[in-house]
């Protein structure tokens, strides 16, 4: 089995055609046609990925995502008939891990399913915690420390920590974040990585010693770098 799997959408058609294409890919597939029955059983669930339609009567995929968000860092990817870049900030704002706009290809959507699930439960072979104090980073917990407190992090917000202090000091290209990150890249992503670059920033610059560890390298990408003393 390649993993447990929660879709959530309206569209009874859709649910179906993405239920059979994935179950036959080998995943285990748990269906729900809106958000609050899909919330009520996430926890006897336990998925590896989550795939929320966005505009559904009720509780909708956003402010699902928002609850989800609240005990569970399981990645999220949202499926929407809106394309537009700032509806896509909006859906990774929430806490969503990406964004494919229908129509969309079930292959690609299986793809993307693969590498989030490869990407969370990918342990480094070497110690599990990554340490520049007072920030540290535990990559078997998937958090990020500043001394013994957690720092609130988003899914993505530490995935890009964790990939930029991996190399401290190497510029990392719009284009490798994309890459690494969302497993593919194209122009639009650039705002997105510059607005999860940003939440990031602001939320090291709350604790002592932390603020300046992100560099932005203008019009290229970003760097850590890490405290000299």
């Amino acid at each position: 089995m390649n993993g447990v799997l929660v879709l959530v959408d309206d569209d009874l058609d859709v649910l179906k055609i993405n239920t059979k294409y994935l179950t036959k890919a080998g995943y285990e597939v748990h269906p729900f046609n809106n958000g609050s029955a899909a919330l009520k059983h996430l926890d006897e669930i336990k998925p590896d990925c989550l795939i929320l339609d966005v505009m559904m009567p009720g509780l909708d995929g956003l402010s699902l995502c928002s609850a989800i968000r609240k005990k569970h860092d399981t990645p999220i990817i949202f499926l929407t008939g809106k394309g537009s870049e700032d509806d896509k900030i909006r859906g990774l704002l929430t806490g969503g891990d990406d964004y494919m706009v229908k129509p969309y290809s079930l292959r690609e959507l299986e793809a993307r399913i693969h590498v989030h699930i490869r990407r969370k439960n990918t342990q480094p072979k070497n110690d599990s915690l990554l340490s520049y104090p007072p920030l540290s980073i535990d990559f078997v917990k998937h958090k990020a420390y500043y001394l013994d407190q957690e720092i609130q992090l988003s899914n993505r917000e530490y995935e890009l920590l964790l990939l930029l202090a991996q190399s401290p000091g190497k510029t990392f290209l719009f284009e490798e974040i994309g890459t690494e990150i969302w497993g593919n890249y194209s122009e639009q992503d650039r705002r997105a990585i510059m607005v999860n670059a940003s939440r990031l920033r602001k939320k090291l610059e709350e604790f002592s010693g932390c603020d300046n560890f992100i560099e932005t390298v203008w019009s290229k990408g970003y760097k850590f770098v890490p405290p000299t003393h």
